[in-house]
């Protein structure tokens, strides 16, 4: 793609939005960047692009700004639908996302991994292993570091390791990973796809243009992942832990196995994950295939599986107060990955629920919470419809804000009870992202851990 004097408008000024523009700018493109957010939500970002020369839009999109582009970059964030972005389209203007503007100048090699949940855990285990065997490796996309800064110093033997989201594959045209990752498909972000139906075809995207030599990576337990090997020209390779697979991984006798179609390979006992959790072990063996097809030694896989330990935000072990144990797993921003959070532990668990909702049934945690958890405290805008919809499972303390909802368990959890966090819910209407939201709560248990200790003096 030549970007020389091309017109450029980039939308959306979160992460990737700005990394986009100084990437487009750095070659020799026109650029634009428009924001509906005013300049105060946008904090330090527009000095940055303003000193690099480039147009600067807030406060709402220009309809004259989309006309005339030769080429729209759009961030995760902006809806695809978007008015001014659907006309721009009809317009016979073309509209790709960050994901696709850096494939088009990365020169190395791509395994790209989505899923609902166990995303960034996979891709972060993913880059340790390949990095293990020796491979020049870098980790970026929807884990933190936009792909399109992965671009400059990258040579054709680096391997880059995107996490990618759904937002994400609805705006690519070329995107090509070599090896594509499906790990789980279960109902998210239904405010913005509207349907379960919808969603799934945006995750299929990451098959989309591979090709026989590439490889696909499906959770064999996963009948949505089952489904979708129907939709790839790729070679697929299995992962399962309630069943052996002819090609990929599985677990028998308290081993991780790879197989492929000549041979069997152990890998490592089960009991050396430091991994909490039961999708954490299907984390691990989607790994397994990654770094198997990708060449690398089982030993180097060994050490690496065996070193690791959750990323923040996941089921992150946060202090023991008193004999009660913190875990934040803020990063559980749906129903499914708060299942899995309480399915992590058998029993006397204080959990927070709540923040933006985004169209998900909470009624199916009724079971869970009827069996493991003494006290749900919620929080936030969902509060109210999450109160509604798991009544009768758990006794609810409604708190409204996470600050509250730690005091509130501080005062009553007993030594040997769980405290979780594990929303269900987006964390757009009190904190910045799920981050942030994690970040707090870490910093109210510290707060609690130091008062604990000053006591006990």
């Amino acid at each position: 793609m030549d970007l020389k004097n091309k017109r450029v408008l980039v939308v959306g000024l979160g992460k990737s939005g700005v990394a986009s523009a100084l990437f487009l700018k750095a070659h020799g493109a026109r650029v634009t960047v428009s924001d509906a957010k005013s300049p105060d939500q946008l904090g330090e970002s527009i000095p940055v692009l303003l000193d690099a020369g480039i147009a600067v839009e807030t406060g709402g999109h220009g309809e004259r700004t989309f006309h005339g582009q030769d080429l729209i970059v759009v961030s995760p964030g902006v809806p695809v639908d978007a008015p001014p972005l659907v006309q721009a389209r009809a317009m016979g203007e073309t509209v790709i996302g960050e994901i696709e503007l850096a494939a088009q100048f990365f020169p190395g090699t791509i395994v790209a991994i989505t899923g609902s949940n166990g995303k960034t855990t996979t891709t972060t285990l993913a880059g340790e292993i390949i990095a293990a065997g020796g491979f020049p490796t870098i980790v970026g996309g929807n884990i933190g570091t936009p792909a399109i800064s992965l671009v400059e110093g990258a040579t054709p033997e680096t391997i880059a390791v995107l996490e990618v989201s759904s937002f994400q594959l609805e705006t690519i045209q070329t995107f090509r990973p070599k090896v594509g990752v499906v790990l789980n498909v279960t109902p998210d972000h239904l405010d913005r796809h509207r349907t379960f139906a919808a969603y799934v075809d945006a995750k299929a995207r990451i098959f989309e243009n591979q090709q026989a030599s590439d490889f696909a990576v499906l959770n064999a337990d996963d009948p949505t992942c089952v489904a979708l090997a129907a939709r790839t020209r790729a070679k697929v390779f299995w992962f399962s832990r309630q069943k052996e697979v002819n090609q990929g991984a599985c677990t028998r006798d308290g081993q991780i196995i790879f197989r492929d179609t000549k041979t069997q390979t152990e890998i490592m006992p089960i009991s050396e994950l430091l991994l909490k959790g039961a999708h954490n072990l299907e984390n691990v063996l989607a790994v397994i295939c990654v770094g198997e097809v990708m060449g690398c030694k089982s030993d180097a896989m060994r050490r690496a599986v065996r070193d690791f330990k959750a990323v923040e935000h996941r089921l992150e072990y946060v202090a023991t107060i008193r004999g009660v144990e913190y875990y934040n797993d803020s990063k559980a921003t749906n129903v499914d990955a708060t299942i899995k959070a309480l399915e992590s532990f058998p029993a006397n668990i204080h959990i927070i629920l709540g923040g933006k909702d985004k169209g998900s049934d909470y009624s199916v945690l009724k079971d869970l919470l009827r069996r493991r958890v003494k006290k749900v405290y919620t929080i936030g805008a969902a509060a109210e419809k999450i109160e509604s919809q798991i009544e009768g499972s758990a006794e609810i303390v409604h708190v409204e804000t996470l600050d509250a909802a730690v005091k509130r368990i501080a005062s009553t959890a007993a030594a040997g009870d769980i405290v979780l966090l594990a929303p269900a819910c987006a964390s757009f209407d009190q904190f910045q992202n799920y981050e942030g939201r994690g970040r707090v709560f870490k910093q109210l248990v510290q707060a609690l851990a130091e008062d604990a200790k000053l006591t006990s003096l």
